[in-house]
């Protein structure tokens, strides 16, 4: 039975984050009755679903068996959750007292049917807590590339005021339940990466804006080294950006990135990889690249 006096339902994955599942779920307002949690655990070698229904009797967790990716982990999620407005949120963020109030979200979406999405400040958790995510820049529609706002700088208030962003940011977004209905899921064809981008363009062709909203702060723990020499990350990195292409831009314009990714990215990430003897990057770069041709 749907349980009509839930407003938000706040949705977050875990995969073998047991520590920061449990630390980002102790910052939650969870005595608010017009909240639910749900924690979807995408098949940690240890049952550590169980140890959170434990933990936090009063919240969701559901357990896959199979790891779905971070866009089928959501996916699940947003099949059980009850809520008007969807929050995904980093297993590794946290809420501090000062900014567990997310009404300012829901008061921005609620500020025009034409938003759809909103995303809050991102600062990391460490050191003086620079900024991570301030809005994004519009992608290249050749070399896809773009920035996150205000990166790394010292948080003044600088970036303080709402603004329409391009993207919202996987680490923290709130949605509209209605604008899901008529966007669709998220895409699970990404497994990691770009599947955030790639649903904010199916949200933005389904007619509806995305904001960034500074009234609330997300703090992550995202270490400041980002393992860029994963070769985990390097495949799906190099396979989901040729793929983000091929779902998302048209014409000379999508030949061009083609030749831009492969021709000179691909070429010189091997040429760098192969003089640092990392032929394990060397070899996921290739097969990034090989998967999506054969894809």
């Amino acid at each position: 039975m749907v349980q009509l006096d839930i407003q938000i339902s706040i949705i977050t994955i875990n995969y073998n984050g047991l520590k920061d599942t449990c630390e980002l779920i102790e910052t939650l307002p969870l005595e608010d009755v017009s909240l639910e949690v749900i924690v979807v655990d995408n098949a940690s070698k240890e049952n550590e679903a169980a140890i959170i229904e434990q933990r936090f009797p009063q919240i969701t967790v559901i357990r896959s068996d199979k790891n779905l990716g971070f866009a089928g982990g959501n996916n699940l999620g947003i099949k059980a959750a009850h809520g008007k407005y969807l929050f995904f949120i980093n297993n590794d963020t946290l809420l501090r007292p000062q900014t567990s109030d997310l009404r300012p979200l829901i008061n921005r979406l609620e500020s025009s049917p034409k938003i759809g999405a909103v995303c809050p400040k991102i600062r990391f958790a460490w050191g003086d807590n620079p900024i991570q995510f301030a809005g994004y820049t519009p992608l290249s529609p050749v070399t896809m590339r773009n920035r996150a706002i205000g990166f790394g700088e010292t948080d003044h208030g600088q970036y303080d005021t709402a603004h329409l962003t391009p993207y919202a940011h996987g680490a923290a977004m709130m949605v509209k339940r209605e604008v899901i209905e008529k966007s669709g899921l998220m895409p699970e064809c990404y497994f990691l990466y770009y599947e955030e981008l790639d649903w904010s363009m199916m949200i933005r062709r389904a007619g509806y804006d995305i904001w960034y909203e500074p009234a609330v702060t997300i703090f992550h723990k995202e270490s400041k080294a980002t393992g860029q020499d994963s070769p985990l990350r390097t495949y799906y990195i190099t396979r989901n950006r040729l793929l983000f292409v091929k779902r998302n831009i048209n014409g000379i314009e999508r030949i061009l990135s083609y030749i831009y990714i492969i021709g000179i990215v691909g070429l010189k990430d091997i040429l760098k990889t192969m003089l640092r003897c990392r032929l394990d990057l060397t070899k996921a770069t290739n097969k990034g690249i090989f998967d999506f041709i054969n894809s």
